[in-house]
């Protein structure tokens, strides 16, 4: 699972408490997966009962006390950064479960959800292609940053739902 293993990942570069670790996910994935304060103190409870993590020294004055890698942690991390992101299982996509059920129930009109789809994707794709850096012409990027390579993960993935929905349509009026 992403978050967790992104939280391990994170806990080896230094010690942090739950706020710590919410503001660093989010900052170093471009604020585009916002991460509930629950989630992150529920994992990490997870992860100290399952002995990858452990609480580092006492609380400060707020009461928060940071968490650091066990030895198993760090192996956890070493891990998943050696291993290839599963395929086998496929996470659901709610498009396409709408889709599927709206082509089997009557009186649903697909070519109308299909419409509404595109405006939305391609809406959010001109707002993802507003929020990439600009640069002047010639200019060389410092670098590969973090928060671009999310930014163009789903720059790709809205560009994939066109071409879905282009086949959709193709689909729909053979039919």
């Amino acid at each position: 699972m992403s978050v967790r293993n992104s939280l391990l990942a994170l806990l080896d570069s230094q010690p942090m408490y739950g706020a710590q670790l919410k503001a660093e996910f989010e900052a170093r994935t471009g604020g585009q997966w916002p991460l509930n304060i629950g989630q992150v103190y529920t994992t990490l409870g997870r992860l100290e009962r399952d002995g990858l993590v452990e609480g580092a020294g006492t609380p400060d004055a707020d009461g928060r006390i940071p968490y650091r890698l066990t030895d198993a942690g760090r192996a956890e991390v070493l891990g998943w950064w050696d291993q290839a992101v599963p395929r086998d299982v496929t996470p659901r996509n709610e498009l396409a479960i709408k889709l599927a059920l709206a082509v089997t129930m009557p009186g649903v009109d697909v070519r109308a959800i299909v419409s509404a789809q595109r405006a939305a994707t391609l809406t959010h794709l001109r707002e993802l292609n507003r929020s990439k850096p600009r640069r002047s012409f010639g200019e060389t990027p410092p670098g590969v940053g973090a928060d671009e390579l999310v930014l163009e993960s789903l720059i790709f993935a809205d560009e994939a739902e066109l071409r879905w929905l282009d086949y959709v349509e193709e689909r729909l009026a053979r039919s």
